[in-house]
């Protein structure tokens, strides 16, 4: 390992060279190797040094810089190279004395002074290179969302999905090319958005709910209906008491055993910043539910396997939380608690006697914590109005200490 810094990663703007102070154009003049996109090369033309292309794949972009170790290697990057950029991928596989960051105004400062926006007050996305729909979880009643796009295509998309979801009155505004000579603005609504942007852009959306929307809040408990399912499911107020035990964290793992249509793991989802589940289902057709629940509820990064416990558990990563929505065993119990992580929480249901003694059991030989969960839901009944209660659910949680 080399023990001084010889990657620099350079934050540039539409300025080009010009945008960057003294000391950090001195360290681009001075590069034998210049590494970045068509865009980034452009912007930095006037500079004599060795260059390359993005290589492809992506990820062979790490190997390439530390075949250059020693050498003065530059990697341009849009704004802030640490975020939502090249900068924290690059950070995670070559050590920190060996590279210096220069950042650069982000994109989402510039949007958020075109609009006159706090950024402590608006949440800051990127659907660049990721699945669009990723951002559906944060629309939300009077919501401002920052949002590094994928394409020309993008806003678009999500026009659609704010129409769909009741937010169709949303303002857009679409900001290409800041700071630059041929900076551009497109403003709308989404419902009737029609706008040709630029490939590169930040959308602006400021979320107006109708009377009438979709109201889906991030904190567990959906309505049932907002899921497919097969009448087979975590219902929603035994579902928010078991997320609550799972306790979802900035990007923790939940295997999700048995997933079923995914409730559970979508909400888990939803619940933190890239907290990440791996549903574990046999039925070709729950998973199939399960894979259009977690597109429709903002979450197109649920990885869905074919299998059943334990046989489909080995070699998958070590989970922060288990949940075992029914059909818990002592071997699958085994299996689970062994590859859970130091801290990491267990969460079992059953709602037969024959699993309800396995959890008493269970809780007899390991500790934890036992409920039994009643729920009961006002209905009708011819022209009045009476509780119709589900069947009871025991629920056994316990920490991995």
């Amino acid at each position: 390992m080399t023990t001084h810094p010889w990657l620099h990663i350079v934050g540039i703007g539409e300025d080009g060279l010009d945008g960057l102070t003294p000391a950090t154009r001195a360290v681009v003049e001075a590069a034998e190797i210049i590494v970045g996109g068509n865009r980034h090369h452009t912007l930095s033309e006037r500079i004599t040094a060795e260059r390359m292309e993005w290589p492809s794949p992506f990820d062979a972009l790490i190997d390439t810089l530390k075949s250059l170790a020693g050498r003065r290697v530059v990697v341009l990057a849009t704004g802030d190279p640490l975020w939502y950029s090249v900068g924290a991928r690059i950070g995670r596989e070559i050590h920190p004395t060996e590279i210096t960051y220069h950042p650069q105004i982000s994109a989402f400062q510039l949007a958020a002074a075109r609009m006159g926006w706090s950024l402590a007050d608006v949440e800051t996305l990127t659907v660049h290179g990721r699945p669009v729909e990723q951002m559906i979880a944060f629309i939300q009643p009077d919501q401002r969302l920052l949002i590094l796009t994928t394409g020309a295509e993008t806003p678009a998309q999500i026009a659609r999905f704010l129409t769909d979801r009741g937010f169709g009155k949303s303002s857009m505004t679409v900001l290409a090319a800041m700071g630059g000579e041929n900076e551009e603005r497109f403003d709308g609504i989404a419902e009737s958005w029609a706008h040709d942007v630029p490939e590169f852009n930040t959308l602006a959306v400021e979320c107006i709910a109708a009377p009438d929307c979709a109201l889906l809040p991030r904190v567990p408990g959906l309505a049932d209906e907002l899921f497919q399912h097969d009448g087979t499911m975590t219902k929603r107020e035994v579902r928010a008491v078991t997320l609550a035990k799972l306790m979802p964290m900035r990007g923790a793992l939940l295997w999700d055993i048995g997933t079923g249509c995914g409730s559970v793991a979508v909400e888990w989802m939803r619940a933190a910043r890239y907290a990440r589940a791996i549903g574990i289902e046999p039925r070709a057709d729950r998973r199939a539910m399960a894979a259009a629940n977690a597109l429709a509820l903002g979450v197109p990064k649920f990885q869905i396997i074919e299998g059943s416990a334990p046989a489909a558990l080995g070699g998958l990563e070590a989970p922060d939380a288990i949940f075992v929505g029914g059909g818990l065993d002592p071997e699958v119990f085994a299996a689970a608690w062994a590859a859970l992580r130091p801290l990491g929480r267990l969460v079992a249901n059953s709602v037969t006697l024959e699993s309800e003694q396995t959890l008493l059991d269970l809780h007899s030989a390991h500790g934890g914590e036992l409920a039994k969960l009643s729920i009961q839901r006002a209905e009708p009944v011819g022209p009045r109005t009476g509780w119709r209660p589900f069947m009871p659910v025991t629920q056994w949680s316990l920490v991995k200490r």
